[in-house]
């Protein structure tokens, strides 16, 4: 089960950089992901300054840098974003301009660490069964095999219905299905 709580940042000329990281901090023991929806430039900003927010983060093997926002006023105050950030750190900084600009988004707090290692061994322990419940199938199997005898024939098989197999499909000729006609039963 995941919690949700709002998230928000504010980036100036005075605070030029804002990490990330609750596991750092090690108030948090459960999974964390963090979405950013919106960045905005406050009222007090500049006209004809351009504003640019990086991002810093770990992508699969190395950090990388880039640009998520360029604000302007008289341009483009705000931009919705929709980035998730599901690895901690996360680097936010202004690397242009004075700002103020404001980050808005989600912090999400997942199941407890421990809950998921409980989690973990369940899912093991149930392949576990289904490995030993497969071993029996198969021997199951190994003693409904037929043994070695007389087979019947086609003739002697009944279907579903109790009729035999053979004498079914000789009344059946017919392709539309219907009936053979009473002329050539009677000349038989």
């Amino acid at each position: 089960m995941s919690d949700e709580y709002f998230y928000g940042v504010t980036l100036s000329s005075s605070h030029q950089s804002e990490t990330w990281d609750p596991e750092a901090k090690g108030d948090y023991p459960r999974s964390n992901k963090l979405l950013i929806r919106q960045a905005l430039l406050g009222p007090e900003a500049k006209a004809d300054e351009l504003n640019v927010v990086q991002v810093e983060t770990m992508c699969l093997q190395e950090s990388i840098k880039i640009p998520v926002a360029i604000l302007k006023v008289g341009e483009q105050r705000q931009v919705r974003l929709h980035i998730e950030f599901p690895d901690a750190p996360v680097t936010f900084t202004l690397i242009q301009g004075s700002g103020p600009v404001h980050l808005i988004g989600q912090h999400l707090l997942g199941a407890l660490v421990e809950e998921f290692e409980d989690m973990e061994e369940m899912e093991e322990e149930m392949l576990d069964e289904e490995e030993g419940d497969d071993s029996q199938f198969k021997e199951d199997e190994n003693k409904r095999k037929p043994t070695a005898g007389k087979r019947k024939t086609n003739e002697d098989e009944d279907d579903e219905e109790g009729e035999p197999k053979g004498k079914k499909s000789k009344m059946s000729n017919n392709a539309k299905g219907k009936a053979p006609s009473p002329k050539k039963n009677a000349k038989k």
